[in-house]
């Protein structure tokens, strides 16, 4: 019978060798015969350890119904011994019938097979009996049809024990449904033995009415008897089989399905982020730790014990869980849906939630699952940002425009005399410019401060860029009556940074170590290269900082104690931060009281050749 599935796959393996080259062809041919895929042989191994597993389970499963079996028969020898026992004392009418050459031994023989079983009991309890229950069989088998026959032989006739070979065949094939070969090799003893030795010594039976020792009729019959018992055990065996293999991928699946659980629980209870599972009537069904957390709660089954109705025991407003029922009817779904709740203690805190509706194959709403983060920093980041752009916009961006403005109509008019020289006038229209991008540049890395600073990087000295902000920075120095002295080296290896930020770092550096000392300050810049980063210090000789205010230095808003005319939000030190974490380093400060400051950060070194 063809196999529907085989032969189209066969109809696919032609068609895709009939449109792959021959290259390809060989290949595959050289890979299918030389080489076995590690898949493969995992599954090669695998299926090898379930035979073997197949094969010591039916083992067992022989070694204990052979037990049963072996009591079974004793009992029955027993019976049919008791019978010829008082067969002896009070002759039975149905056996008169029975030849003389039958009746006188079948005392002998029934004794004979009891003492063979009871020696099989005796091996079934042994380390043979258990590892081998299929010799066991056989033998026990052969005693019993054999034991008849050899002493018919010896007697000089043939002896056809249908009864016999019916109640051992019957027996074998209800009791021990396994392993068909060593049922049908018991048969096949017997037989070939019966019609075999005796066709070949001539033997006749003892009936007188039927000598022949087979006919047509006792053929058919003991075929069709064995093959019924054969092909009953081996449908059996099939499906015990098939049962085990069953049994053991569920057992297999059952594992993995332990082993995911375990990550996924894993996974719940570890989680950062608030995982819950709420009911449509607003009942907390599940919540891991990190839920509880948020809500100011110790344990996880507190939430779902006190949370009954959240519309009004979380929201502070409780128009926000009807605002969420209803974007979950409309899109299964919501994102980013934030509200403020009440805390255990009764504290104000803002979350975002991200949930779906889970419904059953009928569509019926079963309960809504979902994540929720605490976004109060969040938050606070952005109303401080808020503060932070109305203060740039107003005290710092405007007069910056309306000067840059008032430079630029001055130089539209050559012709008209201006008091400074042009020169001047342009490198003032620079700095402005400078400036203006420097405020833009503020606002834009504070309003993204969670996606962080952007970078146009290049290969540059860092030479290049001090000597820029120093010349920026000249007339602020004279003022100061600072000395800068600049010990960065033209030979140092290029660095992969954004010029603009970088000259931004060391112009913030300069000005506000001239910011917190008195006139006359020393300042030194260097660079020097440690390992596989830039290690960049800008030094003076200054008050210094104590360790209070030094650990609060990069901080956003945080001004010094110490600056003199200044009106500056505090964010010179905190971009500066922002801007060398963004390229890949670190940046910190060495000082204490009266004895100066040294600002250092550092920079990764990377080849332009290789990034």
């Amino acid at each position: 019978m063809l196999n529907k599935g085989n032969t189209f796959d066969g109809m696919g393996k032609v068609n895709r060798m009939l449109m792959a080259t021959p290259f390809t062809t060989v290949q595959r041919w050289w890979r299918k015969t030389f080489s076995t895929p590690a898949d493969e042989i995992t599954s090669f191994y695998k299926a090898r350890r379930v035979d073997q597993e197949w094969l010591a389970h039916r083992d067992r499963f022989l070694w204990q119904r052979l037990r049963l079996w072996l009591w079974l028969v004793l009992i029955c020898l027993l019976s049919f011994t008791l019978r010829d026992i008082y067969g002896l004392f009070f002759p039975l009418k149905e056996l008169e019938r029975l030849p003389e050459a039958l009746t006188a031994k079948s005392l002998v023989i029934n004794v004979a097979m009891v003492i063979s079983i009871i020696i099989y009991l005796a091996l079934h309890k042994t380390k043979l009996g258990r590892h081998r229950p299929d010799l066991l069989f056989l033998g026990s088998s052969w005693s019993i049809s054999l034991g008849s026959q050899l002493f018919a032989t010896i007697r000089g006739f043939a002896l056809p024990d249908t009864i016999g070979w019916s109640l051992l065949f019957l027996s074998q094939a209800v009791l021990m449904p396994v392993c068909w070969i060593i049922h049908l090799l018991c048969q096949v003893g017997v037989l070939v033995y019966y019609f075999g030795v005796n066709t070949v010594l001539g033997l006749k039976t003892p009936i007188p009415e039927h000598p022949e020792i087979y006919n047509v009729t006792l053929i058919l019959y003991i075929f069709w008897f064995c093959a019924i018992c054969d092909i009953g055990v081996y449908l059996y065996d099939r499906l015990q089989r098939s049962e085990f293999y069953a049994r053991q991928e569920l057992e297999s699946a059952y594992q993995k399905l332990k082993v995911a659980e375990a990550k996924y629980r894993t996974i719940f209870e570890n989680a950062v982020e608030g995982i819950f599972q709420s009911s449509p009537d607003g009942r907390y069904i599940t919540a891991n730790p990190a839920l509880a957390r948020i809500y100011g709660y110790s344990l996880a089954e507190e939430v779902t014990a006190n949370f009954t109705d959240i519309e009004h025991q979380l929201y502070i407003d409780p128009n926000r869980r009807l605002e969420f029922v209803r974007l979950m009817e409309k899109y299964g779904s919501v994102s980013e849906f934030e509200s403020q709740i009440y805390r255990r203690d009764g504290s104000i805190v803002w979350i975002s939630e991200k949930a779906y509706a889970v419904h059953d194959e009928q569509g019926k709403l079963l309960y809504y699952e979902g994540l929720i983060e605490d976004i109060t920093q969040r938050k606070q980041t952005e109303e401080e940002l808020r503060v932070f752009f109305h203060a740039v916009s107003h005290d710092l961006r405007n007069p910056v425009l309306g000067t840059l403005m008032v430079l630029k109509n001055l130089l539209a008019h050559p012709e008209e005399n201006i008091s400074i020289s042009r020169s001047i006038l342009e490198r003032m229209i620079q700095s402005s410019d400078r400036q203006l991008n420097l405020i833009n540049s503020l606002m834009e890395a504070h309003i993204s401060e969670v996606q962080g600073v952007i970078l146009q990087r290049q290969y540059v000295q860092l030479l290049s860029i001090v000597e820029a902000a120093i010349a920026d920075l000249e007339p602020l120095l004279r003022q100061n009556q600072a000395i800068l002295t600049n010990l960065v080296s033209a030979d140092l290896p290029l660095v992969n940074a954004d010029p603009t930020q970088l000259w931004r770092v060391f112009s913030n550096l300069i000005v506000n170590a001239l910011k917190h000392n008195p006139p006359g300050l020393l300042l030194t810049i260097n660079a020097i290269r440690k390992d596989d980063k830039m290690y960049c210090t800008v030094s003076d000789n200054g008050v210094g900082i104590s360790q209070q205010q030094s650990d609060r230095l990069f901080e956003l808003y945080f001004r010094g104690a110490n600056i003199r005319n200044s009106v500056g939000l505090g964010l010179g030190l905190y971009l500066s931060k922002q801007i060398i974490h963004a390229h890949g380093g670190e940046i910190g400060v060495n000082s204490a009281l009266d004895a100066g400051a040294t600002f250092w950060f550092t920079l990764p070194i990377s080849s332009p050749f290789t990034g």
